[in-house]
């Protein structure tokens, strides 16, 4: 199943049309039919599971984390795994994006791509390793 199955379903679920969808969402019309051979932006992503209340790791793999909820102190661990991770790239000169120096936005977007990615190696890391009773809904 592709992210625009995955998209066809939520929008059937939420009752709006595709075309309402990437206009509330703010991208083009007819935009979200090119995904069935691309992934869109890691920005219309997040666009996507706010729009859908979903998680990222949904629209992207279609497997969902259900009885994981990360805390206040997993969000806090997330924050400065994030930080440290960001300062260790602008401590490195040479980080560049094709061959040029990062700009803002190109930053701003592995910032959220990396923070993304911390919380779903969390998410995982805590289904793993956490006895099955004590997870919100005893899986």
């Amino acid at each position: 199943m592709t992210l625009l199955d995955r998209v066809k379903i939520l929008c059937k679920e939420k009752g709006v049309a595709q075309g309402k969808m990437e206009k509330d969402i703010g991208i083009s019309n007819g935009a979200s039919s090119k995904w069935k051979n691309s992934s869109p932006s890691i920005d219309v992503i997040q666009k996507l599971s706010s729009y859908f209340d979903v998680s990222i790791e949904f629209l992207v793999t279609g497997k969902n984390s259900p009885g994981i909820i990360l805390n206040t102190k997993d969000e806090n661990d997330i924050a400065r795994r994030l930080e440290y991770t960001l300062s260790e790239l602008d401590s490195q000169e040479s980080l560049m994006f094709s061959g040029e120096p990062l700009d803002d936005n190109t930053r701003e977007l592995l910032k959220i791509s990396l923070e993304n990615s911390i919380k779903i190696a969390k998410v995982n890391a805590k289904q793993k390793f956490t006895p099955k009773k004590y997870r919100a809904n005893n899986e």
